[in-house]
Protein backbone atom coordinates (compact mmCIF):
# COMPACT_ATOMS: atom_id res chain seq x y z
CA UNK A 1 0.00 0.00 0.00
CA UNK A 2 1.30 3.18 -0.77
CA UNK A 3 2.38 5.98 2.21
CA UNK A 4 0.49 8.92 2.39
CA UNK A 5 4.17 10.93 1.19
CA UNK A 6 3.85 8.30 -1.96
CA UNK A 7 0.66 8.99 -2.45
CA UNK A 8 1.19 12.99 -2.52
CA UNK A 9 3.71 13.08 -4.62
CA UNK A 10 1.11 11.13 -6.83
CA UNK A 11 -1.41 13.16 -6.41
CA UNK A 12 0.33 16.19 -7.33
CA UNK A 13 1.66 14.85 -10.61
CA UNK A 14 -1.69 14.14 -11.51
CA UNK A 15 -2.79 17.55 -10.71
CA UNK A 16 -0.14 19.16 -12.60
CA UNK A 17 -1.74 16.93 -15.82
CA UNK A 18 -4.82 17.67 -15.30
CA UNK A 19 -4.07 21.28 -15.10
CA UNK A 20 -4.59 20.07 -19.38
CA UNK A 21 -7.80 18.59 -19.14
CA UNK A 22 -9.36 22.06 -20.62
CA UNK A 23 -7.17 22.99 -23.29
CA UNK A 24 -7.53 27.09 -23.25
CA UNK A 25 -7.02 28.76 -26.58
CA UNK A 26 -5.91 32.51 -26.19
CA UNK A 27 -4.10 34.34 -29.23
CA UNK A 28 -4.10 30.90 -31.29
CA UNK A 29 -5.61 27.38 -30.83
CA UNK A 30 -3.61 25.65 -28.40
CA UNK A 31 -3.25 22.06 -28.87
CA UNK A 32 -1.17 19.31 -26.43
CA UNK A 33 2.32 18.71 -26.97
CA UNK A 34 4.76 16.96 -25.24
CA UNK A 35 4.50 16.32 -21.12
CA UNK A 36 8.55 15.20 -21.62
CA UNK A 37 9.58 18.43 -19.71
CA UNK A 38 7.99 20.10 -16.55
CA UNK A 39 6.42 23.12 -17.88
CA UNK A 40 3.13 24.94 -17.15
CA UNK A 41 -0.19 23.95 -19.37
CA UNK A 42 0.15 27.40 -20.87
CA UNK A 43 3.50 26.32 -21.88
CA UNK A 44 3.08 23.80 -23.49
CA UNK A 45 0.18 24.59 -25.08
CA UNK A 46 2.11 27.92 -26.65
CA UNK A 47 4.97 25.82 -28.01
CA UNK A 48 2.79 25.04 -31.12
CA UNK A 49 2.26 28.83 -31.60
CA UNK A 50 4.36 29.34 -34.14
CA UNK A 51 2.71 27.68 -36.78
CA UNK A 52 -0.17 30.12 -36.36
CA UNK A 53 1.07 33.78 -37.33
CA UNK A 54 -1.26 37.29 -37.50
CA UNK A 55 -2.41 37.06 -34.29
CA UNK A 56 -1.48 39.59 -31.26
CA UNK A 57 -0.68 37.92 -27.92
CA UNK A 58 -2.82 38.41 -24.82
CA UNK A 59 -0.53 39.37 -22.21
CA UNK A 60 0.31 36.84 -19.09
CA UNK A 61 -0.78 38.68 -16.29
CA UNK A 62 0.91 36.11 -13.93
CA UNK A 63 1.39 32.53 -13.93
CA UNK A 64 2.55 29.96 -11.13
CA UNK A 65 1.86 26.67 -9.27
CA UNK A 66 -0.51 26.77 -6.38
CA UNK A 67 -3.30 24.17 -4.77
CA UNK A 68 -1.16 20.98 -6.41
CA UNK A 69 -1.52 22.62 -10.28
CA UNK A 70 -0.67 25.03 -12.37
CA UNK A 71 -2.66 28.34 -13.04
CA UNK A 72 -2.37 31.26 -15.44
CA UNK A 73 -3.95 34.70 -16.01
CA UNK A 74 -4.22 36.39 -19.24
CA UNK A 75 -5.24 39.70 -19.91
CA UNK A 76 -6.05 40.64 -23.83
CA UNK A 77 -6.13 44.59 -22.64
CA UNK A 78 -4.75 46.51 -20.12
CA UNK A 79 -6.24 49.30 -18.58
CA UNK A 80 -4.75 52.34 -18.18
CA UNK A 81 -3.02 52.72 -14.55
CA UNK A 82 -3.14 48.93 -13.73
CA UNK A 83 0.59 48.16 -11.60
CA UNK A 84 1.08 45.24 -13.60
CA UNK A 85 3.62 43.89 -10.71
CA UNK A 86 1.32 44.75 -8.36
CA UNK A 87 -1.76 42.93 -9.55
CA UNK A 88 0.90 39.55 -10.11
CA UNK A 89 1.34 39.81 -6.48
CA UNK A 90 -1.98 40.60 -5.75
CA UNK A 91 -3.17 37.45 -8.20
CA UNK A 92 -1.06 35.11 -6.07
CA UNK A 93 -2.04 35.68 -2.95
CA UNK A 94 -5.53 35.40 -3.93
CA UNK A 95 -4.99 32.20 -4.98
CA UNK A 96 -2.51 31.54 -2.38
CA UNK A 97 -5.18 32.31 0.29
CA UNK A 98 -8.00 30.17 -0.76
CA UNK A 99 -5.30 27.40 -0.65
CA UNK A 100 -4.64 28.06 3.06
CA UNK A 101 -8.45 28.00 3.58
CA UNK A 102 -9.58 25.34 1.79
CA UNK A 103 -6.57 22.62 1.12
CA UNK A 104 -7.16 19.03 2.90
CA UNK A 105 -3.47 18.19 2.61
CA UNK A 106 -2.41 21.20 4.93
CA UNK A 107 -2.58 20.59 8.60
CA UNK A 108 -3.33 24.30 9.18
CA UNK A 109 -5.89 24.67 6.42
CA UNK A 110 -8.86 25.84 8.20
CA UNK A 111 -11.14 22.91 6.37
CA UNK A 112 -8.42 20.59 8.14
CA UNK A 113 -9.06 22.40 11.63
CA UNK A 114 -12.95 22.30 10.76
CA UNK A 115 -12.62 18.51 9.74
CA UNK A 116 -10.53 17.88 12.82
CA UNK A 117 -13.42 19.30 15.25
CA UNK A 118 -15.95 17.21 17.12
CA UNK A 119 -19.59 16.94 16.23
CA UNK A 120 -22.39 19.27 17.57
CA UNK A 121 -20.62 22.46 18.42
CA UNK A 122 -21.31 25.51 16.15
CA UNK A 123 -18.34 26.62 14.40
CA UNK A 124 -17.79 29.42 12.86
CA UNK A 125 -15.96 29.72 9.87
CA UNK A 126 -14.63 32.31 7.14
CA UNK A 127 -16.83 33.88 4.89
CA UNK A 128 -15.06 32.12 1.80
CA UNK A 129 -15.36 28.78 3.61
CA UNK A 130 -18.76 28.95 4.34
CA UNK A 131 -19.77 30.80 0.89
CA UNK A 132 -18.08 27.49 -0.63
CA UNK A 133 -19.63 24.84 2.01
CA UNK A 134 -22.90 26.46 0.99
CA UNK A 135 -22.81 26.36 -2.66
CA UNK A 136 -21.58 22.98 -2.07
CA UNK A 137 -24.74 22.00 -0.14
CA UNK A 138 -27.17 24.02 -2.77
CA UNK A 139 -25.55 21.39 -5.48
CA UNK A 140 -25.81 18.32 -3.18
CA UNK A 141 -29.62 18.68 -2.98
CA UNK A 142 -29.84 19.32 -6.27
CA UNK A 143 -28.12 16.39 -7.44
CA UNK A 144 -29.76 14.39 -4.83
CA UNK A 145 -26.49 13.55 -3.01
CA UNK A 146 -24.15 12.59 -6.17
CA UNK A 147 -22.05 15.50 -5.03
CA UNK A 148 -21.53 15.54 -1.34
CA UNK A 149 -18.19 17.12 0.13
CA UNK A 150 -18.54 14.62 2.99
CA UNK A 151 -16.97 12.51 0.65
CA UNK A 152 -13.38 12.73 1.98
CA UNK A 153 -13.21 9.56 4.59
CA UNK A 154 -13.78 7.45 1.35
CA UNK A 155 -11.70 9.46 -0.89
CA UNK A 156 -8.73 9.02 1.46
CA UNK A 157 -9.64 5.37 2.12
CA UNK A 158 -9.56 4.05 -1.59
CA UNK A 159 -6.07 5.90 -1.73
CA UNK A 160 -7.47 9.62 -3.78
CA UNK A 161 -6.72 11.52 -0.86
CA UNK A 162 -3.67 12.90 1.82
CA UNK A 163 -5.35 10.15 4.77
CA UNK A 164 -4.84 6.66 5.08
CA UNK A 165 -6.00 4.17 2.47
CA UNK A 166 -7.44 1.05 3.35
CA UNK A 167 -8.19 -2.17 1.40
CA UNK A 168 -10.46 -3.39 4.53
CA UNK A 169 -14.34 -3.97 3.35
CA UNK A 170 -15.71 -3.69 7.26
CA UNK A 171 -13.73 0.10 7.68
CA UNK A 172 -14.44 1.36 4.47
CA UNK A 173 -18.35 0.36 5.38
CA UNK A 174 -17.69 2.12 8.73
CA UNK A 175 -16.68 5.18 6.59
CA UNK A 176 -19.40 5.28 4.65
CA UNK A 177 -21.37 5.65 7.46
CA UNK A 178 -19.83 9.05 7.78
CA UNK A 179 -20.85 10.47 3.90
CA UNK A 180 -24.03 12.36 4.15
CA UNK A 181 -24.17 16.02 3.14
CA UNK A 182 -27.27 16.51 5.42
CA UNK A 183 -25.09 15.52 8.78
CA UNK A 184 -23.75 19.21 8.18
CA UNK A 185 -26.12 21.53 9.53
CA UNK A 186 -25.25 25.39 7.96
CA UNK A 187 -26.40 28.27 10.01
CA UNK A 188 -26.12 31.95 8.49
CA UNK A 189 -24.02 33.93 8.24
CA UNK A 190 -20.95 31.67 9.39
CA UNK A 191 -21.80 28.76 11.47
CA UNK A 192 -21.77 24.92 10.36
CA UNK A 193 -22.48 22.21 12.52
CA UNK A 194 -21.36 18.47 12.24
CA UNK A 195 -24.45 15.38 13.02
CA UNK A 196 -21.23 13.24 14.13
CA UNK A 197 -17.61 12.88 14.86
CA UNK A 198 -15.67 11.84 11.76
CA UNK A 199 -17.81 13.68 9.16
CA UNK A 200 -14.72 15.63 7.29
CA UNK A 201 -15.18 17.38 4.12
CA UNK A 202 -12.93 17.81 1.14
CA UNK A 203 -13.73 20.73 -1.47
CA UNK A 204 -11.46 19.20 -4.50
CA UNK A 205 -14.71 19.74 -6.65
CA UNK A 206 -15.21 22.98 -5.40
CA UNK A 207 -12.25 24.75 -4.42
CA UNK A 208 -9.95 25.52 -7.82
CA UNK A 209 -13.12 26.84 -9.40
CA UNK A 210 -13.64 28.91 -6.27
CA UNK A 211 -10.01 30.29 -6.86
CA UNK A 212 -10.55 31.03 -10.60
CA UNK A 213 -14.07 33.22 -9.52
CA UNK A 214 -11.71 35.17 -6.92
CA UNK A 215 -9.09 36.00 -9.40
CA UNK A 216 -11.34 36.86 -11.82
CA UNK A 217 -13.50 39.37 -9.54
CA UNK A 218 -9.89 41.18 -8.12
CA UNK A 219 -9.39 41.49 -12.09
CA UNK A 220 -12.57 42.94 -12.66
CA UNK A 221 -11.97 45.36 -9.71
CA UNK A 222 -8.89 46.84 -11.05
CA UNK A 223 -10.85 47.54 -14.36
CA UNK A 224 -9.35 44.68 -16.04
CA UNK A 225 -12.55 43.40 -18.57
CA UNK A 226 -10.68 41.40 -20.84
CA UNK A 227 -9.29 38.25 -19.36
CA UNK A 228 -8.60 34.49 -19.50
CA UNK A 229 -8.05 32.91 -15.40
CA UNK A 230 -7.25 29.50 -15.48
CA UNK A 231 -6.16 27.18 -12.64
CA UNK A 232 -6.20 23.23 -12.71
CA UNK A 233 -7.83 23.28 -16.33
CA UNK A 234 -10.67 25.13 -14.56
CA UNK A 235 -11.06 28.18 -16.83
CA UNK A 236 -12.96 32.06 -16.51
CA UNK A 237 -13.22 34.05 -19.26
CA UNK A 238 -14.42 37.57 -20.42
CA UNK A 239 -14.00 40.28 -22.48
CA UNK A 240 -11.64 39.27 -26.06
CA UNK A 241 -8.54 38.29 -26.78
CA UNK A 242 -5.83 41.13 -27.71
CA UNK A 243 -6.12 40.65 -31.46
CA UNK A 244 -10.14 41.90 -30.40
CA UNK A 245 -11.63 38.21 -31.47
CA UNK A 246 -13.60 35.97 -28.38
CA UNK A 247 -11.71 33.83 -26.16
CA UNK A 248 -11.57 30.25 -27.25
CA UNK A 249 -11.99 27.09 -24.88
CA UNK A 250 -11.12 23.30 -25.83
CA UNK A 251 -12.43 20.61 -24.16
CA UNK A 252 -10.15 17.70 -23.95
CA UNK A 253 -10.63 14.61 -25.58
CA UNK A 254 -10.72 11.52 -23.30
CA UNK A 255 -7.60 9.01 -23.43
CA UNK A 256 -6.91 6.01 -21.94
CA UNK A 257 -3.49 6.68 -21.51
CA UNK A 258 -3.35 9.64 -17.99
CA UNK A 259 0.03 11.03 -19.63
CA UNK A 260 -0.97 11.04 -22.73
CA UNK A 261 -0.51 14.43 -24.65
CA UNK A 262 -3.90 16.08 -25.00
CA UNK A 263 -6.44 16.21 -27.75
CA UNK A 264 -9.29 18.57 -28.54
CA UNK A 265 -12.77 17.27 -28.63
CA UNK A 266 -14.58 20.37 -29.35
CA UNK A 267 -13.78 24.39 -29.00
CA UNK A 268 -15.79 26.59 -28.04
CA UNK A 269 -15.91 30.83 -28.40
CA UNK A 270 -17.68 32.80 -25.69
CA UNK A 271 -17.85 36.18 -24.40
CA UNK A 272 -17.44 35.42 -20.76
CA UNK A 273 -18.24 32.70 -18.66
CA UNK A 274 -16.26 29.68 -17.09
CA UNK A 275 -15.65 26.06 -18.23
CA UNK A 276 -14.88 22.75 -16.39
CA UNK A 277 -14.19 19.11 -17.33
CA UNK A 278 -15.03 16.43 -14.78
CA UNK A 279 -13.78 12.76 -16.31
CA UNK A 280 -12.33 9.27 -14.79
CA UNK A 281 -9.80 9.27 -17.52
CA UNK A 282 -6.37 10.81 -16.23
CA UNK A 283 -6.94 10.50 -12.21
CA UNK A 284 -7.19 6.44 -11.30
CA UNK A 285 -5.33 3.65 -9.70
CA UNK A 286 -4.79 0.09 -10.66
CA UNK A 287 -5.62 -2.69 -8.13
CA UNK A 288 -5.12 -5.96 -9.49
CA UNK A 289 -4.56 -5.09 -12.56
CA UNK A 290 -8.24 -3.07 -12.61
CA UNK A 291 -8.65 0.38 -13.53
CA UNK A 292 -10.04 2.28 -10.40
CA UNK A 293 -11.79 5.51 -11.20
CA UNK A 294 -11.17 8.24 -8.64
CA UNK A 295 -14.57 9.71 -9.07
CA UNK A 296 -16.64 7.58 -6.22
CA UNK A 297 -20.06 8.40 -5.73
CA UNK A 298 -21.15 9.11 -2.20
CA UNK A 299 -24.90 7.14 -2.35
CA UNK A 300 -23.02 3.81 -2.64
CA UNK A 301 -19.21 4.50 -1.16
CA UNK A 302 -17.73 2.79 -4.54
CA UNK A 303 -15.69 4.37 -7.89
CA UNK A 304 -18.49 5.00 -10.67
CA UNK A 305 -17.99 2.15 -13.64
CA UNK A 306 -21.10 3.65 -15.85
CA UNK A 307 -20.31 4.48 -19.28
CA UNK A 308 -19.78 8.30 -19.13
CA UNK A 309 -16.14 9.59 -19.77
CA UNK A 310 -16.58 12.77 -18.91
CA UNK A 311 -18.83 16.13 -18.70
CA UNK A 312 -17.71 19.63 -19.51
CA UNK A 313 -19.63 22.38 -18.32
CA UNK A 314 -20.02 25.93 -19.08
CA UNK A 315 -21.60 28.23 -16.34
CA UNK A 316 -21.32 32.07 -15.18
CA UNK A 317 -19.07 30.54 -12.47
CA UNK A 318 -16.11 28.84 -12.53
CA UNK A 319 -16.85 27.48 -8.73
CA UNK A 320 -20.52 26.31 -10.17
CA UNK A 321 -18.75 24.97 -13.34
CA UNK A 322 -16.79 22.66 -11.11
CA UNK A 323 -19.75 21.25 -8.96
CA UNK A 324 -21.86 20.69 -11.49
CA UNK A 325 -19.87 19.05 -13.70
CA UNK A 326 -18.76 16.72 -10.78
CA UNK A 327 -22.51 16.15 -10.35
CA UNK A 328 -23.51 15.07 -13.52
CA UNK A 329 -20.22 12.45 -13.83
CA UNK A 330 -21.34 11.30 -11.09
CA UNK A 331 -24.86 10.20 -11.82
CA UNK A 332 -23.74 9.22 -15.49
CA UNK A 333 -25.53 9.96 -18.99
CA UNK A 334 -28.81 9.13 -18.63
CA UNK A 335 -29.35 10.69 -14.94
CA UNK A 336 -27.22 13.48 -15.59
CA UNK A 337 -28.24 14.54 -18.85
CA UNK A 338 -31.66 14.53 -16.38
CA UNK A 339 -29.90 17.33 -13.94
CA UNK A 340 -28.93 18.92 -16.71
CA UNK A 341 -32.30 19.67 -18.38
CA UNK A 342 -34.08 19.93 -15.13
CA UNK A 343 -31.79 23.06 -13.86
CA UNK A 344 -30.72 24.34 -17.63
CA UNK A 345 -27.18 23.62 -17.28
CA UNK A 346 -24.98 23.79 -20.36
CA UNK A 347 -23.25 20.20 -20.42
CA UNK A 348 -21.30 18.06 -22.83
CA UNK A 349 -21.26 14.59 -21.84
CA UNK A 350 -18.72 12.25 -23.87
CA UNK A 351 -19.93 8.55 -23.91
CA UNK A 352 -17.82 5.56 -24.27
CA UNK A 353 -19.06 3.53 -27.03
CA UNK A 354 -16.52 0.91 -27.46
CA UNK A 355 -13.12 2.06 -28.56
CA UNK A 356 -15.03 5.64 -29.39
CA UNK A 357 -16.55 8.57 -27.79
CA UNK A 358 -20.05 9.63 -28.19
CA UNK A 359 -21.24 13.58 -27.85
CA UNK A 360 -24.21 14.15 -25.87
CA UNK A 361 -25.45 17.54 -25.70
CA UNK A 362 -27.65 19.02 -22.70
CA UNK A 363 -30.71 21.94 -24.52
CA UNK A 364 -28.36 24.54 -23.10
CA UNK A 365 -24.94 23.27 -24.26
CA UNK A 366 -26.75 22.95 -27.89
CA UNK A 367 -28.33 26.33 -27.87
CA UNK A 368 -24.45 27.55 -26.69
CA UNK A 369 -23.03 25.83 -29.80
CA UNK A 370 -25.83 27.26 -32.77
CA UNK A 371 -25.72 30.82 -30.89
CA UNK A 372 -21.70 30.69 -32.60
Amino acid sequence: MASPDSRRRAGRAVGLTLAAAIVAFVAWQRTGVSEEAPVSASERFESRASGEAGHAASLVASRGEAMGTTYEVKVGAWPPGVDRTELAQTIAAEVAAVDATMSNYRPDSELSRFNAAGAGTLLRLSEPLFHVLEASQRVARESGGAFDVTISPLVDAYGFGPGTATDDPAERARLRDLVDYQQLELVAPDGVRKAAAGVACTLSAVAKGYAVDRVAERLEARGVANYMVEIGGEVRVAGRRADGSRWRLGIERPAADALAAPRVQRTLEIDAGALATSGDYRNYREVDGRRVSHTLDPRTGAPITHTLASVSLVHRHAMYADAYATALNVLGPDAGMEMAERLGLAALFLVRRGDRFEEKMSSAFTALVEAR
